[in-house]
């Protein structure tokens, strides 16, 4: 008995297509598109239906090459005419996306995401905004997922929400200079009192005054309602304020004039001295200027890796999470990524203090030691 080869007949399979799906009256409809080609229709960039459309045709399923029945299309659409019916399925239908094109454009937005938080956002201790990378770190941490039918703004501040109840970081304020008739300055600036707001500069011209001021974006529309009852005008200097100067990615000092410090072997330079010669003179000091404050902290900090080991030159950073210095920018950048770090971030986040290398690998072990334990019943 001789065998037949057995072939599909009068299918036409469309394979590495991007299928507009529309479904009416029950019945569902697919177009066969180029890829990347339907957003740019729906933008309003591209113009040529043909660059758009693989061929003017309408089917049940494109995979499979099933094309629409006649009699559907007049029952769905009240007309045959394909390129018609092309149009509103392009216009009104849903675009399936494939896997690795979704994930492409979560990835996108997610970076997006994570470029507005770190825009809009700095450090307290260092006025500073994060990196890129640390911002997209701390986002893994809440486990966040990308929505991509929403707007990446929004989401951009539900996530600096979100990172506020775990990390340390604020909104970065915004700039406004208001300009309002002086007999109304008084009620402005018990509103700004209210609001937390900083004046930076204040100038009076003939009956007017106009000032300059960080005020924080949640309070921006009060503001504004502000200013129309007041008579006033206000314009928008900066959407987000950070610390002067510029910010480079090698660099963490907490303040750019500090100057680096160095350790001579030989020198036989005494702290414990020094501390007691002007304990009196700095607590006055400090208390007044917190700056001055944090930076006689840094210059009694002993120069140090958390080992013990001495750093005889060049420049030192510091990371204040875990209260030390560490080495030049490559070593810095390293300890970043080290356990040591990540497990006095985690203790920075439940307000405890710091722990040096040497007991934090004591703290980890004690930790897995517990753990372990829970495996077993007694």
């Amino acid at each position: 008995m001789s065998r037949s080869l057995v072939q599909p007949v009068g299918q036409k399979r469309l394979t590495n297509v991007a299928v507009v799906r529309l479904k009416k009256r029950g019945t569902r409809f697919e177009i066969a598109c180029y890829k990347n080609k339907v957003l740019s229709w729906r933008s309003g960039v591209e113009k040529d239906l043909d660059e758009v459309l693989q061929s003017h045709t309408v089917y049940t399923n494109v995979s499979k090459g099933i094309l629409a029945k006649t009699k559907d299309l007049n029952a769905a659409f009240d007309s045959d005419d394909q390129t018609k019916i092309c149009l509103e399925i392009l216009d009104k239908g849903e675009l399936q996306v494939a896997g690795k094109e979704r994930e492409s454009q979560l990835s996108s937005q997610f970076r997006d995401i994570a470029t507005i938080v770190m825009q809009k956002t700095y450090n307290p201790e260092t006025r500073r905004p994060y990196t890129i990378s640390l911002i997209e770190s701390l986002m893994h941490e809440i486990h966040f997922a990308v929505d991509p039918h929403r707007g990446s703004k929004k989401q951009a501040l539900e996530v600096i929400h979100e990172l506020q109840k775990h990390f340390p970081i604020k909104r970065s304020p915004m700039r406004l200079r208001l300009i309002v008739p002086e007999q109304e300055f008084s009620s402005l600036s018990e509103k700004l009192t209210a609001w937390n707001a900083t004046i930076v500069s204040k100038d009076q011209t003939g009956s007017q005054i106009s000032i300059i001021c960080e005020l924080d974006p949640g309070f921006y529309r009060d503001c504004e309602g502000l200013m129309m009852k007041l008579h006033g005008r206000y314009e928008v200097l900066a959407l987000s304020v950070h610390a002067e100067g510029d910010t480079v990615i090698d660099q963490y000092d907490d303040h750019e004039d500090e100057p680096s410090r160095t350790l001579n072997e030989s020198s036989d330079f005494d702290l414990s001295k020094k501390k007691e010669s002007t304990d009196s003179d700095l607590l006055k000091k400090e208390s007044a200027d917190p700056v001055l404050k944090l930076s006689n902290e840094m210059q009694k900090q002993s120069i140090s890796t958390g080992k013990g080991t001495v750093v005889s030159e060049g420049k030192q950073n510091k990371c204040n999470t875990c209260n030390a210095f560490v080495g030049d920018s490559k070593q810095y950048r390293d300890h970043f990524k080290s356990e040591w770090h990540k497990h006095n971030l985690k203790r920075k986040t439940r307000q405890l203090p710091p722990l040096t290398e040497d007991e934090c690998a004591a703290d980890m072990e004690m930790d897995d030691h517990k753990a372990d334990l829970k495996d077993y019943s007694f």
